[in-house]
């Protein structure tokens, strides 16, 4: 009865009982159920609370899916995800959502003190959910399943009518505790929006705000700065241009690595991308600035803790987009700078040879190139990983083969990559600050610089969900104002 109660009124469930007055000989029917009921009440308990850990359970499961969906849209602030299946990628644990979710649960129970309080907000909630579920299948009608647009506009109509005459005699139990769930949805909906408002002007920004691809070439090869060895991964969320960090950092700090890759990642809308087509690689400036950039697509169920080598990954990605572009099978850089993007397939790095792979023993002890890694940085990263042993990478070395048909400028600039990777791979990320401009109005001050700042400072890093190792990580404060 408390699970119909969200369905079936008290008065129809009275009119079921009464039922039973009415049949024959129904003074010995009453005296057998009340028989049943004292024998069974135990098990019934039992099972009904084993049925309602199991429903718990479902919805428990549901909301983390659809937070980690959310997530990778931009529609909601970072959170720690933990994947618990490593065979089946939707089972998904985080550890703030369940917590939020007991809280609310106990906060319910107590506050109310009313069973049939909890059924008014249940019934609100569940009508709720199968009128929005009409109104997407609707749209599912029209934009995946190509249907016409008069039928779903008649299928919606139908199922509206009958779904909201339950929703409107629903809506009258709102002083009754219906307001639970209204108000948790109007919470909820208020920090998805202020989280994608403020993320959406924070990429504005950086949009509006890139370095000159002029500026770049008026500098040189060197930049006008220090080229130390080693590659500086940039990761911004721009697919085309130079953001305003690095600009911001070597005006500040006057050297860089001799490779430079801006690394972005996209969370694109479907559920999985194919490792054949994740990867997109690109040239930013002439072969002599040794440039580059990588476009890594996601879906929103896809793991970035699958890609446990892509820093291994992104270097073979790169030899090969070398290669290609030697023979001619993508855009000469000098035609277009920082223009279009290459596909670059897992399966063609594996089946080319651009570069010789090969495994190097975890407990070597020795760096590759002693002469581009100081002893005293190698020795903080095997410390590191002694402490850390589930970050522990593999190491692999690059060689180029021997081939005497290569270019030779391609075997400068593959050695030249090979080189910086064995002197150490750095993560640069900037770590900004998002601030409203003094002419904006009050709204906008207070959603940007009490809002958008709080779920800032109090969701996960970004470094964190990449799984970046701390110890090779450079963030780069900035303050935006938008």
């Amino acid at each position: 009865m408390f699970a119909d109660l969200g369905h079936f009124t008290a008065c129809s469930i009275r009119v079921f009982v009464q039922v039973i007055f009415l049949l024959p000989n129904s003074s010995s029917l009453i005296m057998i159920l009340a028989c049943l009921a004292d024998a069974v009440i135990w098990p019934v308990f039992i099972i009904a609370t084993l049925a309602a850990i199991v429903a718990s359970q479902a919805i428990i499961s549901a909301t983390f899916s659809i937070v980690k969906q959310c997530q990778g849209l931009g529609c909601f602030p970072r959170v720690k995800i933990v994947h618990t299946s490593k065979q089946i990628h939707g089972r998904v644990y985080i550890p703030e959502i369940n917590w939020m979710l007991m809280i609310l649960t106990l906060t319910v129970a107590v506050g109310f003190h009313d069973t049939n309080k909890i059924g008014n907000a249940y019934g609100l909630a569940v009508l709720s959910v199968m009128l929005i579920t009409t109104f997407l299948m609707a749209l599912v009608m029209v934009f995946v399943w190509q249907r016409s647009v008069a039928l779903a506009v008649v299928f919606f109509l139908f199922f509206w009518f009958i779904e909201g005459a339950y929703l409107s005699a629903a809506y009258i139990k709102v002083p009754q505790g219906g307001w639970v769930p209204l108000a948790l949805s109007l919470i909820f909906m208020l920090i998805m929006f202020v989280w994608h408002y403020g993320t959406c002007k924070k990429y504005n920004f950086d949009l509006h705000n890139k370095v000159p691809l002029k500026w770049i070439l008026g500098l040189g090869p060197s930049l006008g700065i220090v080229r130390v060895p080693g590659i500086g991964l940039i990761y911004s969320e721009l697919a085309t241009g130079v953001p305003p960090i690095f600009s911001h950092f070597v005006t500040n700090l006057r050297a860089f690595h001799n490779v430079l890759v801006f690394v972005c990642l996209k969370f694109v809308p479907v559920p999985h991308v194919s490792p054949a087509e994740r990867f997109l690689i690109g040239r930013i400036c002439p072969r002599p600035y040794r440039m580059y950039r990588c476009i890594a697509r996601y879906g929103y169920k896809d793991l970035l803790g699958d890609d446990e080598n892509f820093e291994n990954l992104l270097i073979q990605s790169i030899a090969e987009f070398i290669q290609m572009e030697a023979v001619g099978l993508v855009t000469s850089p000098e035609m277009a700078y920082d223009g279009r993007m290459t596909v670059i397939s897992s399966r063609n790095i594996q089946s080319t040879t651009s570069l010789t792979v090969t495994e190097e023993d975890e407990d070597g002890a020795s760096p590759p190139i002693p002469t581009s890694k100081s002893s005293t940085l190698y020795s903080l990263r095997m410390s590191y990983e002694e402490e850390n042993p589930q970050l522990r990478r593999r190491q692999l070395r690059f060689q180029i083969p021997q081939c005497p048909a290569m270019d030779p400028a391609v075997a400068e600039e593959l050695t030249d990559l090979i080189q910086a990777k064995e002197a150490g791979v750095a993560y640069i990320m900037g770590h900004s600050y998002v601030k409203a401009r003094r002419s904006s109005s009050f709204l906008k001050k207070l959603i940007i610089d009490f809002g958008y700042s709080f779920l800032r400072k109090n969701c996960r890093a970004s470094a964190v969900g990449l799984h970046i190792p701390q110890i090779s990580l450079i963030e780069v404060g900035m303050v935006y104002y938008v």
